[in-house]
């Protein structure tokens, strides 16, 4: 019997210091098992790994809609730029063909006519021997295809 007390009384004292370190530790026992929580902080990772790919597939879907979009603006800043080049090279072919009629022209030959076109608008510039040849360099150039309208800034020699 003797030996029962004994280990009674050396039994609290292990208690109380498993108590104290348990304590002093900063854990709770908050009833759940080693396997729970094991199963909890697997739950957790899954999750966490589920939200980065979430992230992931967000992030990827707006760069593939950026780069959309700067393709759609560098396909149409090129056609714009294709629309202008055409445009300015349709002006000089018109410009051109403007100055070629007048040339030909035994009245307005002679003459030094500038001819300017901008979107197929033509001006003329210059000098004109007679109003009647001023009248003939506007039908002659209203008469080249591409040419939208004619300002006849000529001037008659003598007016």
């Amino acid at each position: 019997m003797n030996l029962k007390k004994s280990s009674h009384l050396l039994a609290l004292p292990c208690a109380l210091l498993l108590f104290t370190v348990l304590s002093a530790c900063g854990k709770k026992d908050d009833g759940q098992t080693v396997g729970q929580q094991l199963d909890i902080a697997v739950a957790k990772t899954e999750q966490a790994a589920a939200d980065a790919k979430a992230k992931a597939q967000m992030s990827m879907s707006n760069a593939e809609n950026v780069l959309k979009d700067a393709t759609s603006k560098a396909e149409a800043a090129g056609k714009s730029t294709a629309d202008k080049v055409a445009g300015t090279m349709s002006d000089v072919s018109i410009t051109s063909a403007v100055s070629a009629v007048l040339a030909r022209d035994a009245d307005l030959s002679a003459l030094k006519i500038n001819v300017d076109t901008k979107n197929g608008k033509v001006t003329l510039n210059g000098p004109a021997s007679s109003i009647p040849a001023k009248e003939k360099a506007s039908t002659l150039a209203k008469a080249v295809k591409g040419v939208v309208s004619v300002d006849n800034k000529l001037v008659v020699k003598g007016s």
